[in-house]
Formats: C-alpha cells, structure tokens, sequence
C-alpha cells in the first residue's frame, strides 16, 4: 500500500505542478490527482470532488492533502474533507519542490510523507544574490 496524493488548489496550479512533476520524472511513483477551486465554483461541489478523489486515492495508507495556501478555500476543503474517515494530513505551501520531493520518497508511511513535504518546500527556497 502507499500513500495517496492530492493537490488541493487554486484554478490551474495543481495541474500544472502535476504536469511538471511528470515533465521531470515521468511516470510517476504514487496516485496523485489535482482537484481545483474555480473562481465562481462553489466550495460545496469542490469539496464533494475533493471527497470523491481522495477516497479513490486511499489505498489504506491514507491521502497526503497538498494545498497552496494555508487558510484559504483550498486549505479549507483539505480541512473538511479529512474529517471524512480517511487518514489524512494536510501540508500547505504547496511548490514544485516539495512535490518532487513526495514523489522522491515514494516508500515512507503518510506521516513521515508529510514532514518530507513541509521540507522540501522549505529546502527548495533559496535567496540567491544573482
């Protein structure tokens, strides 16, 4: 079993970091699915298609919930929906970094996965004086 991964986002960026991720690696090592928010969307139908995927997703090792930023609507759905019997954890920055970073550590249980999340955001900032 392995965990499953869910991109909870703003229109266009969980699709486009999945995208990426597939441009980098290929096929890719986990499930991973993108459910956006649309400008216009109502919360209550992007949370149902949030629910649907993340029980696709869940395998018996649990969904990691990436979202883009905390405390928004996306993060707010992740917040919901965990509540809905499957085991979750929700990290929020989502970046291409820490993406790849999951999808490197494909082998590590949904709370272990979830603190390689949070640092590979965190180690894929870099100030440079370029």
């Amino acid at each position: 079993m392995a965990v499953g991964i869910l991109l909870l986002t703003h229109t266009g960026l969980g699709s486009a970091l999945l995208e990426a991720a597939r441009g980098v690696i290929g096929a890719l090592p986990l499930a991973v699915e993108a459910v956006e928010y649309r400008n216009g969307d109502s919360a209550e139908a992007t949370q149902h298609r949030a629910a649907r995927c993340m029980r696709a997703l869940d395998s018996g090792a649990g969904v990691l919930v990436l979202t883009d930023l905390y405390g928004s609507t996306p993060s707010n759905i992740g917040a919901q929906i965990a509540s809905q019997g499957t085991t979750v954890r929700r990290v929020s920055g989502l970046n291409l970094p820490m993406l790849l970073r999951v999808l490197n550590y494909s082998d590590q249980d949904l709370p272990e996965l979830a603190l390689t999340a949070a640092a590979g955001a965190r180690n894929g900032v870099i100030l440079d004086t370029a």
